[in-house]
């Protein structure tokens, strides 16, 4: 598409029912109650001239430039602020309009450089446009702007400068990050001409402030007082492409703005339905990895992995590949080899991986890191509801009453989402935290948890279970609910269980470290405070009961009714952009597409008559079980699409030791990352800018990445895994991804009507989407659970067998923050390592004071699996007894100390409890050194060698 900015209706649109018609301009027009008059006449095709107004903020009517004329009415009101009303006539252009507009416009311009031929702005500034629109033609008033000219521009934000003179005092920027992204990090100082936007005290600048650089303010300016430096240095972007982010499962769409093959900027779509035309930081951003010095674009190969690397040309690369794979094929059969997709790649092409795996390579021997982040999602729903995903919208979260958060923490992993759960939480909306981190969301602007559960870490089974005692020995659940919809018989089960004394808050409270009365409060807070909705992370799937807890919540949910209409429900937060999308194309190891299991003899020969193969019945190796086969000597080949195991992976020695017993270790992706220590041959990857496919974000919404630039290494990922299949011996034809789709409909009830072409007609479509469902379904459970009726599960308090002691006292568990990415390889190539540059150990200040330590010291971590080193940072955010680090940069390697055990059902590993010990140190480990000398040793290439073409 080309080139244009998105309408702007001035004020955001009614949702009621109710009809108004009005006449404007002699034009009649019926729009809903509520509207204002300044949306109306633009959804008429109208344009009344204004500068204050945005329609994704409220009407604020300060700049007075929008006047109308009103039959009846006094005086001059503004549209933005008159809502429409029965039999309404409105004129929007007569003289004494034009009159007084002008006046407006000229105080403006009096206050304003008229710089615009030198402006990085030029023919994109909306006062530039306005005063063309009210026909200024001279200003009859001297320039004011002297107050402005001793301040000069603010560089300090990697990403947009703030210039002072150049600002109107709109307040756009200002209500942008109170209302869209809900920080207040901004306000007006001064008065008059003397009024200017802030950032904090006098000292601050924007790096050093409380903004969050979600770019929200940049978007609402209408000048170039914020603006990108990406248009400073670029110019004026020409086109426009829409397409869908690759950071996390929030799933925002964006327009990326181009100028020739240069991405100029991502600018938030309004009509993206994940995140209604706001972004974060990543999103909006750090998308430069996709030009870094560091990204390869050619293959490579080597015989060992003590050997520098070889580009070579695609052929060659291919050629050795195939011949290594038929070679361990035949001497070892199938079953020797395997593959992991990726939670970073398009549905297209994660679904081309699993079915080489399956149909080309022979073996189901197939895994994605899903499965180390969500699996027990998967399990727990599905044994539950009958389906593995979450069951609302993002939209719903509107209408919900009472949230729980339970070990997420969004603003910091899903940020645009968090933003819109701050705004419900503004409006009255109640909340209840289950963490034992106090997150942002526990206390920040406008905004306070009602209770905040700070629980032992590896206790969520038991808190739960209390929450349950409550609500069953209260009677507080809702019986005709559960009578029509679940089975009796199994909550009366259920019910029983929940209620024993062993059970009850008060005598859990040893076990979790909450107190028994915020437990009883919290549980009657949710179960009579109206719409209740539970949002939850890794925080409750990566634990050795992560299926039970996710079973807890989802019996929680059905108890009370909270299932199946807006504003409720169970909705895991995703973590990576196509999580959802990698678990829904068969990625693991018993499941084929749809999460139909292997054993099904039914659903094997639909593949096998569509494919033209015939599979292996029996289930594969999931990733761990891969890495010990192949230190048995059994498991000998492993292609890695757009995966790092061995940094987000448990126990680093042991994936290293399994790594380096293999033959041939292919890794596909755009940079040399730490599992390409260990390979034998570097595929080039493509970024989410140069492919064209699908991702499916946590609220199950199937959405379309669109080719933005070509890809740098020639070829989308797509269609390198079919030259691999092809190579090895299949006889793959797919030119473009809508094929792929074709294909995944055919054989996937639950995407029976999904295409290609559908989803560039309406944009996007959340599955089910069916003969059943044929809009999509963005609510689920309406009528009843997919299974006929729920199922109550009952849920034992399992401890975990990782337990503290005299060597390991304290408990460590990890998370994310806003600036960076899971492993980093992206964001960590970005301007985003301005706010967090390495990862940091948060150490409660009586453990910190007990073992000597101040912010800023090193730190030895050590557990019963492996040790590293970090520096200190004492806070009170972490209770007593618990520590918590990040996990974004490999010089720490977090998951070098922990362990290989993983929840009961799914293998998902148990990141969240580890017993550690915390003691000074002098800096890096012996492990840390000899890995960075391993890293460096295994990224060299030899470039003396010219591929061959």
């Amino acid at each position: 598409m080309g080139f244009e900015r998105q309408k702007d209706f001035g004020t955001p649109e009614s949702q009621s029912a109710e009809q108004v018609t009005l006449t404007i301009d002699g034009r009649e027009v019926t729009v809903p109650a509520g509207t204002s008059v300044m949306r109306a006449a633009a959804e008429t095709g109208g344009d009344i001239p204004k500068l204050c107004a945005t329609d994704n903020m409220k009407a604020f009517g300060s700049c007075r430039l929008c006047l109308v004329e009103i039959e009846g009415a006094r005086g001059t009101p503004a549209s933005c602020t008159t809502p429409v009303m029965p039999g309404m006539v409105v004129k929007t252009q007569t003289p004494r309009l034009e009159k007084l507009r002008r006046g407006v416009m000229e105080l403006y311009i009096s206050d304003h450089p008229l710089d615009c031929l030198t402006c990085s702005a030029n023919n994109d500034c909306e006062l530039q446009e306005q005063a063309a629109n009210v026909g200024l033609r001279d200003v009859r008033y001297g320039y004011e702007g002297d107050n402005h000219l001793a301040l000069p521009t603010d560089h300090s934000n990697p990403y947009f400068d703030f210039d002072p003179s150049k600002c109107i005092v709109c307040s756009r920027c200002v209500r942008a990050c109170d209302e869209v992204q809900g920080t207040f990090a901004l306000t007006i100082d001064g008065r008059g001409f003397a009024s200017m936007v802030s950032a904090g005290q006098d000292e601050d600048n924007f790096l050093a402030s409380e903004c969050v650089s979600c770019g929200a303010c940049v978007q609402a300016c209408p000048t170039a007082t914020l603006q990108e430096k990406s248009v400073k240095a670029i110019g004026r972007p020409e086109k426009a492409v829409v397409t869908t982010c690759a950071y996390c499962g929030v799933g925002c769409t964006f327009r990326a703005e181009m100028r020739g093959e240069q991405l100029v900027r991502m600018v938030p779509w309004k009509d993206g339905k994940a995140n209604r035309g706001h972004s974060c930081v990543k999103g909006r951003f750090a998308y430069g990895y996709a030009n870094h010095k560091d990204r390869i674009t050619r293959p490579m190969i080597r015989d060992s992995i003590d050997q520098p690397w070889r580009e070579v040309s695609w052929e060659e690369a291919l050629g050795y590949t195939a011949g290594k794979i038929n070679d361990i094929k035949a001497r070892h059969g199938a079953r020797a080899l395997g593959g992991i997709t990726s939670s970073r790649c398009t549905n297209e092409e994660t679904y081309l991986v699993q079915k080489l795996v399956r149909s080309v390579f022979g073996a189901n021997n197939v895994d994605t890191c899903a499965r180390v982040c969500h699996s027990p999602t998967g399990y727990g729903l599905k044994t539950t509801f009958g389906t593995s995903a979450g069951t609302q919208d993002f939209d719903s979260v509107m209408d919900a009453d009472v949230i729980m958060v339970i070990g997420a923490n969004p603003t910091d992993a899903h940020p645009v989402f968090a933003s819109r759960m701050k705004r419900r939480l503004r409006q009255g909306a109640k909340l209840i935290v289950i963490d034992p981190r106090r997150i942002d969301l526990v206390r920040s602007p406008h905004i306070e948890a009602a209770h905040h559960l700070p629980l032992q870490p590896g206790t969520n089974v038991a808190v739960m279970t209390s929450l349950a005692h409550v609500i069953v020995t209260e009677k507080l659940y809702d019986e005709k609910f559960i009578r029509e919809r679940c089975d009796w018989d199994e909550f009366d089960d259920w019910a029983r269980f929940v209620s024993l004394e062993r059970n009850s808050p008060e005598f859990l409270e040893a076990v979790t470290c909450v107190p028994a009365q915020t437990v009883r409060e919290a549980a009657r807070l949710y179960a009579t405070g109206g719409n209740g909705a539970i949002y939850y992370g890794l925080g409750v799937t990566e634990h050795s009961q992560g299926s039970s807890t996710v079973m807890t919540i989802a019996n929680l949910a059905m108890a009370t009714g909270n299932i199946g209409r807006p504003g409720v429900g169970v909705n895991p937060l995703r973590g990576q952009n196509n999580v959802q999308g990698a678990c829904d194309m068969g990625s693991f190891p018993h499941e084929l597409p749809g999460y139909r299991h292997i054993h099904d003899a039914e659903t094997r020969s639909v593949f096998e008559k569509d494919w033209g193969v015939t599979l292996d019945t029996e289930p594969g190796l999931r990733i761990p079980n891969m890495l010990d086969a192949a230190v048995d000597g059994s498991f000998r080949a492993i292609y890695i699409q757009g995966e790092d195991i061995l940094q987000s992976d448990p126990n680093t020695r042991h994936v290293a030791a399994g790594l380096e017993a293999m033959e041939l270790v292919i890794v596909h992706d755009l940079f040399l990352n730490e599992t390409a220590n260990y390979a034998h041959v570097f595929l080039p990857g493509s970024t989410f800018l140069e492919k064209n496919g699908t991702f499916t974000n946590a609220e199950r919404r199937i959405q379309p990445v669109r080719k933005v630039m070509e890809p740098a290494n020639g070829y989308e990922d797509w269609q390198v895994t079919q030259m691999l299949a092809n190579a090895v011996g299949a006889n793959w034809n797919y030119t473009h991804p809508s094929q792929i789709i074709e294909e995944i409909a055919r054989l996937t009830p639950s995407f029976a009507g999904l295409s290609w072409e559908r989803l560039n007609e309406i944009g996007s479509v959340q599955w089910p989407v069916n003969e059943k469902f044929p809009q999509g379904s963005p609510v689920m459970h309406v009528e009843g659970f997919a299974s006929g009726k729920g199922k109550f599960v009952v849920t034992e308090y399992v401890p975990t067998d990782e337990k503290t002691g005299p060597r390991y006292p304290l408990l460590l568990t990890t998370g994310r923050i806003l600036s960076q990415y899971n492993v980093g390889a992206q964001t960590r190539r970005t301007d985003n390592v301005v706010w967090h540059d390495e990862d940091v150990l948060e150490m409660h200040p009586t453990d910190a004071e007990n073992r000597g330590f101040k912010t800023g010291d090193w730190a030895k971590l050590a557990s019963r699996t492996g040790e590293t080193t970090l520096r200190v940072l004492v806070t009170d955010r972490v209770a007593p007894g618990v520590v918590y680090t990040t996990f974004h940069h490999p010089s720490t390697q977090a998951n070098v100390v922990t362990t290989d055990f993983s929840d009961w059902a799914t293998n998902c590993p148990e990141y969240k409890v580890t017993a550690v010990q915390v003691m000074p140190s002098n800096g890096p480990s012996e492990w840390q050194e000899d890995y960075a000398d391993l890293a460096e040793r295994s990224r060299r290439i030899d470039t003396a060698m010219e591929p061959a073409e």
